[in-house]
């Protein structure tokens, strides 16, 4: 049995390999078997609203089917503070993703046995 797996993106189109490479962390655990939470904060909130395309990057997984890979098999999370400075609400979300606050994400990263990671 795998661990849970929690997973903070803080960056989107501006830093689209280091978001990328967060992304493709927690779709591969997921695939692997993990229990995957991933988490989308600064401007990695952009990643969960429907109708952005996010950013292509080359010799990379298109960021769309990575979110959408995680939210059909995981848990995807937009920060409430990140959406509510963005004017992001629930419904310009993404089928499958919430959003939710800090209280939330440290009750996950500090479940027994997850393994948080932040890019």
């Amino acid at each position: 049995m795998t661990r849970p797996l929690v997973v903070k993106v803080t960056c989107g189109a501006d830093d689209p390999e280091r978001s990328n490479q967060g992304l493709t962390v927690a779709a591969t655990a997921l695939s692997a078997g993990a229990e995957v939470s991933l988490w989308l904060t600064g401007e990695g909130a952009w990643l969960g609203v429907a109708g952005r395309e996010g950013f292509v990057l080359p010799q990379a997984a298109p960021a769309s089917d990575l979110v959408a890979a995680v939210a059909a098999g995981g848990t995807v999370t937009v920060c409430t503070q990140c959406a509510a400075r963005r004017d992001i609400v629930e419904a310009d979300l993404l089928p499958g993703v919430r959003i939710a606050g800090a209280s939330t994400f440290v009750e996950e990263a500090l479940a027994p046995d997850a393994q948080a990671l932040v890019y």
